[in-house]
């Protein structure tokens, strides 16, 4: 039996439509944890708003229900106060993208042993489909009945200009190598980014499995230490790649905390020293 099944109250009575890319998603990422054998104790899934961050709700884990855009400083803040955790922070292209677009940018600067999976279906599928920061130029949604006509942004290109140490972009509707991807991002020792296409059944009737299938192809020979390399595979378009497209190792964000330079007992198991507190106060 998978542990990391939910047995919360209500949790058998998941909102996602039927189809739903979410569900792929939420079934590899539940795989991966009992594969690595982590206890449920030990992991914490941080998650902002919209229909992919009712994640928490559906896993057995630590979780925690942000602001719009949030989790990934919330994320941050749970793996600085506790390193031993494992941290994945997740939410749709709009929570991560649009409202969470600052955290994200300032996320694969600071590096913080933590995980973000973003699930990219193009729209707000929360919201009834408008469009996201994602969306294809000349869609047609709910809030621009004349076509989308924003450039859609490239959180991969963005992320390895950034020198994000782990990047990479999967598909929900092939279950085993998006698996890989998430087993290689969850082990790796840093920011690990991963992109996620997954069809929105209701809302984006461009964007389905059978489009997904034909404008994707896996990357091959691919060498994930070369930035430049990686950047002009983060450009490609019609087909998308997918697959790792770039990773190395620098120091994380809790390396550089300076309360753990001398003392490496986490922050959430030290006792507060009041008289000092108020000394400095």
């Amino acid at each position: 039996m998978n542990t990391f099944v939910s047995t919360r109250p209500g949790s058998k009575d998941i909102s996602w439509c039927p189809g739903c890319g979410n569900f792929a998603i939420r079934n590899v990422l539940m795989e991966v944890l009992a594969d690595l054998e982590l206890d449920p104790v030990d992991v914490a899934l941080i998650s902002g708003i919209g229909q992919a961050a009712k994640m928490p709700h559906y896993i057995q884990a630590n979780g925690f229900h942000t602001l719009h855009g949030r989790a990934i400083p919330i994320a941050t803040g749970v793996k600085s106060a506790n390193p031993s955790l494992t941290v994945i922070a997740e939410g749709g292209d709009g929570d991560m993208y649009a409202e969470g677009g600052n955290h994200f940018l300032h996320g694969l600067r600071r590096n913080a042993d933590i995980t973000l999976l973003v699930h990219n279906n193009q729209v707000y599928g929360l919201t009834k489909g408008q469009a996201s920061p994602t969306t294809m130029i000349g869609m047609k949604t709910p809030a621009q009945p004349e076509g989308v006509f924003e450039e859609p942004l490239n959180p991969l290109a963005l992320a390895i200009a950034s020198n994000a140490s782990f990047v990479a972009r999967a598909y929900s509707g092939q279950a085993d190598k998006t698996k890989e991807i998430l087993r290689q991002a969850i082990l790796h020792r840093g920011f690990s980014f991963v992109d996620i296409f997954q069809p929105c059944v209701s809302f984006n009737k461009i964007n389905t499995y059978d489009w997904y299938e034909k404008n994707t192809y896996w990357l091959k020979d691919h060498d994930q230490g070369n930035r430049e390399a990686a950047l002009q595979k983060a450009l490609e378009a019609f087909p998308f790649p997918l697959g790792i497209f770039y990773q190395h190792q620098k120091k994380t964000f809790e390396e550089n905390i300076v309360a753990y330079r001398d003392d490496q007992t986490p922050l959430s198991q030290r006792r507060v020293n009041v008289e000092a507190l108020h000394k400095y106060l």
